[in-house]
C-alpha cells in the first residue's frame, strides 16, 4: 500500500517535470546580477583598450571638450579618464553603474534614430563586474552654484556615495583589471602589446573629434599630448606629414550622404591595414561593405598585396543606420547599403582619378550606379569604337595607332624652351631620354622623370576602358553551360537577376538544384564559364554590387595594354615625348601604372640644391 502510494507520487512528481535522476545543476535558474554583468563584460571588455573606448566615448557623449588618460602597466593596473564634460548628478551616480541605465535613450524610436556614442547602458556595469572602479564626477550646474552641497561626489563598487574633490566634469578610475577573474586575465598580452592598443583607440577617437584636446600618459610618462584644432592638422600630426603630402582631398555629397577627409595615393600604399580609419557619423567602423567598396575604388591603381591608407567620414541620417548590430559597436548596418556602396565607390575614384597637379574637392552629387562621362581628349580610333566590332580586332586596331595618336606629328619641337610654368601643363616639357627608359623634363618646381612604359601602359589602359565602358558586347553561348548549384545561389541569381542581364549575362534555372548559363561578356568568352558564375553570384551575395566581371575584364585589358604600350629603349623626339607628358596630365589615374607602380616623380630645385650642397 505505502509502496503503491510512494509510486503515484513519483508519477505525479515527474508529471510536474521534476526528475530525481536530474543533477541540480541542469535545473533552469535566474543568473546573479553579478555573474550577468561577468558574461556582458566577455563581450565588452576583451582588454583595456575596450574599457579606455567606452570611457572616452561617455566623455566625448558628456561635452568634453578635454580628456586626460593616464595608464599604469598597459593599462591593466590602473586606467584613468578625466574630462570636463557635463559630468553626472549626485542621485543618478549609482544607476551609472547599474545594467541597461542610460540616458541616451528611453524609447525604441531614440534606438533608431540614435546619434550618441554609448547608448547601451551596459559599459559601466560590465566594467565594474571586472575591476575596481571609483567614479567621481561634478555636474557644471553644481560647479556654478558654489554653495554648500554642491560639491563633487565619489561612487565605487560598493555603490556608497562619498563626498570628494573635483573641480568639474567626471573622473573614472579602473583598477586591478580582471582580478576577480583571472582565467581572462592570462589571455592579455604584454604592457607594451596592451598599451599600443590602447593609443590606437585613443588616435581614433582623437581623429573623429579633433576640435578635443587629448593626453596620453604611460607609467608616470606623458607619451602624448593633441591641442583642439582642425581635421587637417589633426590628421597631419597623427598619421604624419608624408601620409598628408600623399593623400587627397574628399568632400562629396549626394543627398543626405557626406563623404570626406583624406584618402592616400598608392604611392603612400601600406603593408598592413594600419592606417584605415572609417568613420560613421563620427563612430569608428569596421565594415565590410566599407571596406569593399574602398578596395574597389582603388583596385585600379593598387597592388593587390598592398592596402590603402586613409582618414574618411561618411555622414548621413542616423536613421539610415543601425548601430545596434554588436556590443562593441564597431560593426553597422545601412538600410540603403548598395546607393551607400556605390556613392563611396564613385567619390574615391573620382578623387583618386584628378588630373595630375590637382587635389579635387568636389560637393556636387553622384549617381548611386553608372559611370562617369568620357574624358574629352578620345583618340579618333576610340570615337569611332563600336561595341558591334569584334573586340579583339578592334583592340590591335588601336595598339596599331597607339603610338602614332599618342605622339602626334605636329607637336612643337621648341617646347622645353617654352613657358614651363603654366600651371595647366604640370609635367612640363621634355628635356632629354634616359637610357630610353625614363623622360626628363622641366617644369616651374625642378626636374620630372617619367617612366614612359609605365605611363604609356596606363594612357592605353585608361582608353580600352572608355572604348568598352558603354555596354560590354554579349556572346550568346551555342551550348548552354548548364552546373549544379545550391539554393543560396538560385535565390541569388533570381534576385539579382537585373545586375546580372546589365554586366553581359543571362541566367536561368535549368531544375530544382541547376542553372544555365546562355550567355556572357564577349571579353571573357575563354574563361571557365562556371567558375565565373560561381564567384559573381557569391560576390553578389556577399555585396549589393560585385567587381568581379570588371575585375576579370581589366586584368585582360591591362595585358592587352601592357603589350601595345611604347617599349623600353625605344627612341623618342621631344616632340614624342612632349605629346606623351600632355596625354599623361589629361588620363585619370596616370600617378599609377596598372599595376600601383608609380609612373612619374618630382625633384624640386631645393631637392638637386640639398643634393649638390648648394648654399653652404
Amino acid at each position: 500500500m505505502n509502496q503503491g502510494k510512494a509510486a503515484d507520487c513519483t508519477g505525479c512528481q515527474e508529471r510536474d517535470g521534476y526528475n530525481p535522476a536530474m543533477p541540480q545543476s541542469q535545473r533552469i535558474r535566474p543568473l546573479p546580477d553579478l555573474l550577468v554583468s561577468q558574461i556582458a563584460a566577455g563581450e565588452v571588455v576583451e582588454r583595456p583598450a575596450s574599457v579606455i573606448k567606452e570611457l572616452l566615448e561617455n566623455s566625448l557623449d558628456a561635452g568634453a571638450r578635454s580628456i586626460e588618460v593616464q595608464l599604469s602597466e598597459g593599462g591593466v593596473r590602473l586606467m584613468r579618464i578625466a574630462d570636463d564634460g557635463g559630468g553626472i548628478a549626485r542621485d543618478d551616480l549609482p544607476l551609472a553603474l547599474a545594467r541597461h541605465a542610460t540616458s541616451k535613450i528611453a524609447s525604441l524610436e531614440d534606438l533608431e534614430h540614435v546619434a550618441s556614442l554609448g547608448f547601451r547602458g551596459e559599459a559601466l556595469a560590465s566594467i565594474a563586474a571586472v575591476a575596481r572602479v571609483t567614479l567621481t564626477s561634478r555636474t557644471i550646474d553644481a560647479a556654478a552654484d558654489g554653495t554648500k552641497g554642491s560639491h563633487a561626489w565619489r561612487i565605487g563598487n560598493d555603490l556608497k556615495l562619498q563626498p570628494a574633490a573635483l573641480s568639474k566634469g567626471t573622473v573614472i578610475e579602473v583598477a586591478d583589471l580582471y582580478y576577480n577573474t583571472p582565467a581572462r586575465r592570462k589571455f592579455l598580452k604584454t604592457d607594451a602589446t596592451e598599451y599600443a592598443h590602447c593609443h590606437e583607440v585613443l588616435r581614433r577617437m582623437a581623429l573623429a573629434r579633433p576640435e578635443v584636446a587629448f593626453s596620453l600618459a604611460h607609467n608616470g610618462d606623458l607619451k602624448q599630448r593633441l591641442v583642439a584644432t582642425d581635421l587637417r592638422r589633426r590628421t597631419q600630426e597623427l598619421l604624419g606629414p608624408e601620409f598628408f603630402s600623399q593623400a587627397r582631398t574628399l568632400d562629396a555629397a549626394a543627398g543626405d550622404l557626406r563623404l570626406t577627409g583624406f584618402a592616400a595615393l598608392p604611392a603612400y600604399s601600406r603593408s598592413s591595414r594600419d592606417e584605415q580609419y572609417f568613420f560613421v557619423n563620427g563612430r569608428f567602423v569596421r565594415d565590410k561593405l566599407l571596406a569593399h567598396a574602398v578596395r574597389q575604388a582603388y583596385e585600379d591603381i593598387l597592388h593587390g598585396s598592398r592596402h590603402p591608407a586613409y582618414v574618411l567620414f561618411l555622414e548621413l541620417d542616423p536613421a539610415g543606420v543601425d548601430v545596434n548590430v554588436h556590443p562593441a559597436k564597431t560593426e553597422v548596418r545601412f538600410r540603403e547599403a548598395r546607393g551607400i556602396h556605390q556613392f563611396v565607390v564613385h567619390a574615391l575614384q573620382r578623387a583618386l582619378a584628378a588630373p595630375l597637379g590637382q587635389t579635387p574637392v568636389s560637393s556636387e552629387a553622384f549617381p548611386n550606379s553608372g559611370s562617369y562621362p568620357a574624358a574629352n581628349w578620345r583618340s579618333p580610333q576610340q570615337r569611332t569604337l563600336t561595341m558591334a566590332e569584334p573586340v579583339t580586332q578592334a583592340y590591335f586596331a588601336m595598339s596599331r595607332n597607339a603610338l602614332d595618336s599618342t605622339f602626334p606629328a605636329q607637336q612643337s619641337t621648341s617646347g622645353a624652351a617654352e613657358d614651363n610654368g603654366d600651371p595647366s601643363m604640370p609635367l612640363g616639357y621634355a628635356l632629354a631620354q634616359l637610357h630610353g627608359v625614363y623622360i626628363l623634363a622641366q617644369n616651374a618646381h625642378g626636374l620630372v622623370l617619367v617612366d614612359m612604359h609605365a605611363a604609356h601602359e596606363r594612357i592605353l589602359y585608361e582608353k580600352l576602358k572608355n572604348a568598352l565602358a558603354e555596354k560590354p558586347p554579349v556572346q550568346a553561348l551555342l551550348i548552354p553551360a548548364i552546373f549544379t548549384a545550391s539554393a543560396v545561389e538560385q535565390a541569388t541569381a533570381e534576385e539579382h537577376g537585373a545586375t546580372l542581364e546589365r554586366l553581359g549575362f543571362q541566367l536561368a534555372a535549368a531544375g530544382p538544384q541547376q542553372l544555365t548559363v546562355r550567355a556572357l561578356p564577349a571579353l571573357l568568352a575563354s574563361a571557365a564559364i562556371v567558375d565565373l558564375v560561381r564567384a559573381l553570384l557569391a560576390d553578389l551575395k556577399e555585396f549589393p554590387a560585385t567587381q568581379v566581371i570588371e575585375t576579370q575584364r581589366n586584368q585582360l585589358l591591362a595585358t592587352m595594354a601592357c603589350h601595345g604600350a611604347v617599349r623600353a629603349h625605344r627612341s623618342l623626339s621631344i616632340p614624342e615625348m612632349n605629346a606623351l607628358l600632355r596625354e599623361m596630365e589629361t588620363t585619370e589615374r596616370a600617378d599609377q601604372c596598372n599595376h600601383g607602380r608609380p609612373t612619374w616623380t618630382q625633384l624640386s630645385m631645393a631637392d638637386l640644391d640639398r643634393m649638390f650642397l648648394r648654399g653652404r
